[in-house]
This record gives C-alpha cells, sequence and structure tokens, in this order.
C-alpha cells in the first residue's frame, strides 16, 4: 500500500478531527531525539556496588537499571 503525504495543516486538521492517522506514520525510521544510547564506563567502590544489587533484588530489576533511575532523579532534582 502505497502512503499519501499530505500537508502539516491538514495532519493537524484529521488530528483535531480525531482520525486515526497511523497510516502517515513511517515507523521504521522514527527517531527519540536525546533518547540516543551511550556507553559509559564507571569504575564504583565494592560497597557501592553491594548496595546497588541489593535495591535492584529488592526491586526486582538489574543494577544498571536502579544506576540508570537514581542518577536520573538526582539530575532532574539539578535542573529545578
Amino acid at each position: 500500500m502505497k502512503k499519501k503525504y499530505i500537508t502539516a495543516a491538514e495532519f493537524d486538521e484529521r488530528f483535531d478531527a480525531g482520525e486515526d492517522l497511523s497510516v502517515h506514520y513511517d515507523l521504521e525510521h522514527a527517531v527519540r531525539p536525546g533518547l540516543e544510547q551511550r556507553r559509559v564506563s564507571v569504575d564504583f567502590p565494592v560497597w557501592m556496588v553491594q548496595r546497588l544489587d541489593t535495591v535492584a533484588r529488592r526491586l526486582g530489576v538489574t543494577r544498571q537499571s536502579v544506576i540508570k533511575v537514581f542518577i536520573s532523579e538526582k539530575l532532574k532534582e539539578e535542573s529545578l
């Protein structure tokens, strides 16, 4: 099925009318700006890794997830 291109104004009108516009999305090439991943390497003291692992087990998630959440929360605090 060939996609029909529409103008931004027409898209807005159809959106406002509640029309399903998913046929106009190119999800194969969609990106989420600012959410690209970049690998970093950080050394932690053993006691810190042990505490992170304890929290991760309690929450049922990975150590990496705990680290990401903790850093994210702290960065949000700092931006206030």
